[in-house]
């Protein structure tokens, strides 16, 4: 479900629409366009809520998000790739399954 500006700012504490805009400005939130307004789906409000708690609880400065949201999407990049992979092994029959467990396991 898509929501506009005002709904987001309603939930999100410590958001106002002038941050929303800058940050969406400068590629941190990439929402969707509809009706020449901006509709935020459930990705965006996590990344809206991470962006929040890491500015007002951890004190992190304007100029360090960019590296911590680049950071961020490889963990979740990587997470989604392990996921895939993890489906692909899963799919294999037993016995192969069996080896890479064995593969995994043993001493490097």
């Amino acid at each position: 479900m898509l929501v506009g500006e005002r709904e987001v700012v309603a939930e999100i504490r410590g958001l106002t629409v002038r941050r929303l805009r800058a940050w969406v400005r400068r590629g941190w939130i990439r929402p969707a366009v509809r009706d020449h307004e901006y509709r935020f789906d459930e990705l965006d409000l996590a990344r809206l809520r991470l962006l929040c708690e890491l500015r007002e609880e951890l004190g992190v400065g304007e100029e360090a998000m960019p590296l911590i949201l680049s950071l961020m999407d490889q963990v979740y990049g990587l997470r989604r790739e392990l996921r895939r992979l993890a489906e692909a092994i899963g799919a294999e029959p037993v016995e192969v399954r069996e080896r890479i467990l064995a593969r995994l396991h043993e001493a490097p």
